[in-house]
């Protein structure tokens, strides 16, 4: 049975993009395996709670991840 597995930070996504997800990843499984894929894929959209993760060493918030990217 294909799985994916996606952490995402909580309240980035709303429902849509979650759907979007779960098709999209379904549907790289179906390409790769065939339509007997389908069926059978599971996707897991996860939440990480504020903070609960980091990056570099350091704590990794949504208002960081939100921030506009300094280039």
């Amino acid at each position: 049975m294909p799985f994916a597995n996606f952490k995402v930070p909580a309240g980035s996504l709303d429902e849509q993009q979650k759907e979007l997800i779960v098709t999209r990843a379904t549907e790289l499984y179906v390409g790769l395996y065939g339509e007997r894929a389908r069926a059978t894929t599971l996707v897991l959209v996860e939440e990480v709670v504020d903070g609960g993760w980091g990056i570099g060493g350091g704590v990794l918030t949504l208002a960081m991840i939100q921030q506009p990217s300094e280039e």
